[in-house]
């Protein structure tokens, strides 16, 4: 425990004011200076502490002082220590040089001291008015040691007071009052600080006053005698190095405690502030920002490489779809392109063929009219005798004709005669059967007389039947009955479905209720009905799981908390530490095909379940996990006592077995229910390296869990994160059982309310069931009833039907029987025949006299045609000489004609497929893409400049051009493209355009994440390279440091009989490295880190002065304190110390030191550079100058004891 210091409080008197005059002993060369102070007793004296004229000289340098504005009023004292920039150091010439140079300059420890031994922030003077226990003090400090001596409650913690509040420091730094106007002395309103500061080389001391008040808060700040700001004196102390808010190397009475209880981290920090090289701090600091940006870098790309990952894997599992969508787009293009070049090929190929017929047609014409020119006389008189022959034919053609029309006439006119001869035969005959027709006839009318007196003797018959009327009423009575009874059925139907439902749906629901129950009676039951409750995703999609089973190649393994089970319970909370809340709810897939369906189906935008979900799922290659092999052997492991590791304490689907080794490392989690294990040593087994592995493992002991891990920088220490284990609560046996019997009541309650709501559906359903047979009887009697009154009403309507077909059937044959007697009688039709017959014989008689002029005719024409035809007999003999003639000179004009003909038809023939094939080019060219086009006409005009080129050469008889890169295929190897296109495009499946948007804008943030990433890598591996760059220059000085610490340090401890040692302590991040101070004060100890509770309050003084001691030859600071800092050592300790501060602060390289102690141990060493200041206290100090002056009383000794040895020689 801190001591608690209150203020010291002096009396109402004064105290005597009383000079000192420091003079050098020549016994020993110490500087003795006395400052006297004292309380007011029956006299009020004022306290004064006076100089000889040696220090009164010194008085000279403040002469000048430098000019500055300020505000009158001071700031308020609750501000900070001052920060600035650091001090600049100087070369070995005095001369300061840039940062950026001294660098590579070796370290200077101090600034060069000054002619007068000072060095600049050193504290020349001390002038105190009205301050705590002074009413007035003015004393000079030495460059080194400065030993402020005196008894207690004399005032020399108000020295360090006095220093500390001077300098713009506030109050609480010195761990006592918290209020500046505290520190003013009783009784008094006002007073002062004021310290005089050795100011950098050529220039005038700094002197800086602190006036105070005691009734308010106000102060204000002069500096070389000019009103300043308190932002002004701290930029001064920033400038000078002034460090007192660091408590190694300003260590006031109250916080000597407080320098054991600072954790190393801080001590790291204030050492680096007060020691070594000056950039320390700033590196550090500049590590430590680096440090957790670096590691804010590095995690921020790990989730961005795992979302990149689950991208690429997603894409990857889908490419080979989009592969095949863009395979077909490509030949799809493809084939747009041909059905754009093929009929333009083919056009062009046409038009180049058009040229060709043309020309040989043009030329063949011209050759067959030149020898027809030639053959044109005989082919004249050739021409006239066919034109002869032409006439002569139609001529012969005419007369031909008028024959054949003439025979035409003859044979209609005996065809017509040849009619009216069997006309004539048939009268004949009809005249020899009339009389067998008169007799049919008689009969026939007997016949049908017959017939109606039948059917007429019928319809009259009556036959006896009931009344109609009677009937239908008696029946439509019967009906009202049937359909009321029909309606009251009706009336219950729609009551026994409701019975019905209520009695399904209340089987149903026990079936399900006991269903439910059955399954809170097994384990995976009770652990579903917790899961729903704790997350719905999950528990759905372990049931859609289980519902789509045949979906998946392999068993989709459910998360650890349904499938895994603990063996041994009393490791359930210690298994259960090893997971996370995310871990137990993760989805195992045995296949890239299976976890790619899940996914799809629970993660996608689309759910199976009909929301969104997210849901955690796991796979892995095999080839891509490499499990690191366990920190312990078996040996090892039952030599410490743990019982095994966790994945050996589990049951598990093997597939799950293999996540928990890659993801969770429960292979490597050694567990021991024991508290006995040797931790330490647990640490060293599970810390050593492996093979591709820094080291590093968890263990668990008891209910604690330790995470042991190795530094990856400088020594690779080790270090231990505990943490304690909780109860199980998903592992357990028990986990979610009083949820569990809570739900058994209510499903029982449920069961036993639908049951009883089934018994009252029963009992209605029996009324209703009654009333229904009764109905059903009564329907069916009326149904009886109806069907006889309809047979009955059928049997009357069949006889009013067979009447009424009756009279029809009488009517017609009435009708007959009219038209049979209305008939003529036999003599009179056979004298109509016989008028017939005559007509008959009368024009058969003009026909012959028609067809004997028509023959005559006839015979006339035929020779005039004999005529006409031997004439052209005649013409054709003259015409075949003729052609024999032309045919002998002209052969060769007929050849010629011949070949025009069919080069006519086939210019023609082309001309028209040229038309055709130009309007399809054209409709091509219409219908294609704009790049398609610029690509035709690129590759045509790369065609035509062949063929030009081609031509050309062709032409000079020189080598052709090259046709590399000539499209040169015709229209049937574009075909034949064109087909090969279409095959490859069949053998292609159609792919879903979706699943390639969705490939792209995956793709596309694929693309991004990668730039973001590469980025982010590019700043990470900067932050690291800054890093490396710093921390190469901060641990070599930081260890330089450390090790001249840690020399000192062990040297001083081994002096005084005990152990000591200083250590840098590692760690990832640097804000947590660490100076560890060991000390063993007893031979049976071991080395322990001091802590502000293991040691005594004595040992940490020890401790405490050792190493700021070890400290002070590194020190940067222009000046040091420490007070009090022996209380508690033993004679042989203290000693050892004092000694030892001697001699390491009076070594020409020292800086000022202020050791503030209430007593001396006789026969201690001192040295001529050190002073001592004693501080007199009293109520009766003498007023006389020179009484009690501590100088002049040794100066006399000394005098005396020369004296002494003079006589005696």
């Amino acid at each position: 425990m801190a001591r608690q210091v209150r203020s010291s409080t002096a009396s109402d008197d004064s105290l005597k004011e009383n000079r000192d005059v420091r003079r050098t002993s020549s016994q020993n060369g110490v500087k003795i200076t006395n400052v006297k102070s004292g309380s007011s007793g029956k006299a009020k004296r004022t306290s004064t502490v006076q100089q000889d004229e040696e220090e009164d000289e010194e008085d000279e340098h403040n002469q000048t002082q430098e000019d500055g504005d300020g505000d009158a009023e001071g700031e308020e004292d609750g501000e900070g220590s001052p920060k600035g920039r650091k001090r600049t150091r100087l070369n070995t010439d005095g001369d300061s040089r840039p940062s950026m140079v001294a660098k590579d300059e070796p370290v200077v420890k101090t600034l060069p001291r000054d002619t007068d031994g000072y060095i600049p922030g050193q504290i020349v003077r001390i002038q105190l008015k009205n301050f705590l226990t002074y009413d007035y003090a003015n004393f000079h400090c030495g460059p080194y040691l400065n030993m402020i001596i005196g008894p207690n409650g004399t005032g020399k913690s108000s020295i360090a007071c006095a220093i500390a509040l001077g300098l713009n420091w506030p109050p609480s730094i010195l761990g006592r009052a918290e209020n500046i106007f505290s520190f003013v002395k009783n009784d008094q309103d006002e007073g002062y600080i004021e310290i005089e500061l050795k100011g950098p080389k050529g220039r005038p001391n700094l002197v800086v006053r602190r006036n105070l008040t005691s009734k308010s808060k106000a102060n204000s700040f002069t500096l070389n005698g000019k009103p300043c700001t308190a932002k002004e004196i701290s930029a001064q102390m920033a400038q000078l190095n002034v460090q007192i808010s660091n408590l190694c190397t300003f260590l006031p009475q109250d916080k000597v405690s407080s320098f054991a209880m600072m954790n190393s981290q801080q001590l790291l920090k204030e050492t680096q502030r007060a020691a070594g090289n000056r950039d320390l701090t700033l590196w550090h600091e500049n590590l430590i920002r680096a440090g957790n940006e670096h590691r804010s870098m590095i995690q921020t790309i790990k989730d961005e490489e795992g979302r990149l990952q689950q991208m690429r894997e997603r894409n990857e599992a889908i490419e080979k779809e989009v592969e095949r969508y863009q395979e077909r787009k490509r030949i799809e293009e493809h084939i747009e392109i041909l059905d754009l070049f093929i009929p333009s090929v083919k056009y062009n190929e046409l038009r180049d063929n058009f040229t060709i017929a043309k020309e040989r047609q043009r030329k063949l014409f011209r050759k067959v009219a030149k020898l027809e020119a030639r053959n044109a006389p005989v082919r004249n008189l050739l021409n006239s005798i066919k034109e002869k022959i032409r006439s002569h034919e139609r001529d012969r053609t005419r007369g031909q004709a008028a024959t054949q029309d003439k025979f035409k006439q003859m044979q209609r006119k005996w065809k017509e005669n040849t009619t009216l001869e069997i006309e004539a035969d048939k009268l004949n005959s009809q005249i020899e059967g009339l009389e067998v027709e008169e007799q049919r006839r008689a009969n026939r009318i007997k016949q049908m007389e017959s017939k109606l007196a039948e059917f007429e003797e019928d319809y009259r018959k009556e036959v006896k039947t009931e009344n109609l009327e009677d009937l239908l009423a008696e029946l439509k009575q019967v009906n009202n009955k049937r359909r009321e009874v029909e309606d009251r059925i009706r009336e219950l139907s729609p009551q026994q479905e409701t019975i019905f439902t209520g009695q399904s749906l209340a089987k149903m629901t026990i079936t399900g209720l006991q269903d439910r129950l059955k399954q809170l009676d097994s384990e995976d039951g009770r652990k579903l009905a917790h899961l729903r409750r704790w997350d719905s995703d999950c528990h759905d999609t372990v049931m859609w799981i289980r519902r789509n089973r045949e979906k998946f190649k392999m068993d989709i393994i459910e998360p650890p908390y349904l499938s895994l089970t603990v063996k041994d319970q009393r490791y359930a909370a210690a298994v259960e530490a090893c997971f996370g809340s995310l871990q137990l709810r993760t989805f195992v897939a045995q296949c890239r095909e299976d976890y790619d369906l899940l996914n799809n189906s629970i993660n996608e935008e689309n759910s199976a379940l009909g929301r969104k979900v997210r849901v955690a799922t796991w796979f892995r290659d095999h080839d891509q996990i490499q499990l690191v092999p366990p920190p312990m052997t078996p040996e090892e492991m039952r030599e410490m006592g743990f019982e095994g590791y966790a994945i050996d304490i589990v049951d598990c689907p093997e597939g799950l077995r293999t996540y928990l080794k890659a993801e969770l490392q429960l292979h490597r989690v050694a567990i021991s229910l024991s508290q006995s294990i040797d931790v330490e040593k647990a640490m060293d087994l599970v810390a050593r390296p492996l093979p591709s592995w820094p080291g590093g493992a968890n263990f668990i002991t008891g209910s604690i869990l330790h995470q042991v891990t190795r530094s990856r920088y400088g020594r690779h220490a080790r270090s231990n994160a505990t943490v304690n284990i909780a109860p199980a609560r998903n592992l357990s046996a028990q986990a979610g059982e009083s949820f569990d019997i809570e739900q058994k009541r209510k499903i029982e309650s449920d069961i036993q309310e639908q049951q009883i709501k089934l018994k009252d559906l029963e009992e209605e359903h029996q009324k209703v069931a009654e009333q229904r047979r009764a109905l059903d009887l009564e329907h069916t009697e009326q149904q009886r009833e109806k069907a006889a009154l309809d047979r009955r009403k059928d049997a009357i309507r069949e006889e009013r039907m067979r009447k009424e077909a009756l009279r029809p059937k009488i009517d017609r044959l009435k009708v007959q029987l009219r038209n049979e007697k209305d008939k003529p009688t036999a003599d009179a039709e056979r004298k109509r025949v016989r008028r017939e017959m005559a007509k008959i014989a009368k024009r058969r008689t003009s026909l012959a006299n028609e067809h004997l002029n028509l023959a005559r005719d006839v015979i006339a024409e035929q020779t005039a045609a004999t005529r006409a035809g031997l004439e052209n007999m005649q013409l054709e003999a003259n015409k075949a000489v003729l052609e024999q003639l032309c045919q002998k000179k002209d052969e060769k004009h007929r050849k010629t004609l011949d070949e025009f003909h069919e080069a006519d038809a086939e210019y023609t023939r082309i001309k028209a497929e040229s038309k055709v094939a130009l309007e399809i080019a054209r409709d091509a060219h219409e219908q294609a893409k704009e790049e398609h086009k610029q690509l035709y006409k690129e590759t045509e005009a790369k065609r035509a400049a062949y063929k030009a080129a081609l031509k050309e050469a062709q032409r000079n008889g020189t080598e052709p051009p090259s046709d590399e890169g000539i499209d040169l295929r015709t229209v049937d190897d574009l075909e034949a493209a064109l087909e090969e296109q279409h095959a490859q495009l069949e053998l292609i499946t159609k792919t879903n355009s979706g699943v390639v948007e969705q490939y792209e804008k995956r793709k596309r943030d694929i693309e991004q994440s990668e730039g973001i990433l590469e980025k982010k890598n590019r700043d990470a591996q900067a932050v690291e390279k800054t890093i490396n760059s710093t921390k190469s220059k901060w641990l070599p000085a930081l260890q330089e440091l450390v090790d001249n610490i840690g020399e000192k340090f062990s040297a001083a401890f081994e002096r005084i009989g005990c152990a000591g040692e200083i250590r840098i302590r590692e760690d990832d991040d640097y804000d947590r490295w660490a100076i560890d101070i060991l000390v063993k004060f007893r031979d049976h100890e071991k080395l322990s880190i001091l802590t502000g509770q293991r040691q005594s309050g004595g040992e940490r003084s020890l401790t405490t002065i050792l190493y700021l001691m070890s400290l002070t030859e590194e020190a940067r600071t222009p000046f040091s304190l420490v007070d009090e800092i022996n209380q508690g050592m033993d004679q042989r300790a203290e000693r050892v110390v004092h000694n030892s501060m001697v001699e390491v602060t009076c070594k020409d390289t020292a800086g000022q030191y202020f050791l503030i102690t209430p007593k001396l141990l006789p026969d201690l060493n001192y040295h001529e550079r050190m002073k001592v200041l004693c501080v007199a206290n009293g109520e009766w100090l003498p007023e006389e100058t020179g009484m009690g002056n501590l100088k002049s009383l040794i100066e006399g000794y000394v005098h005396h004891k020369r004296g002494d040895t003079s006589k005696s020689h």
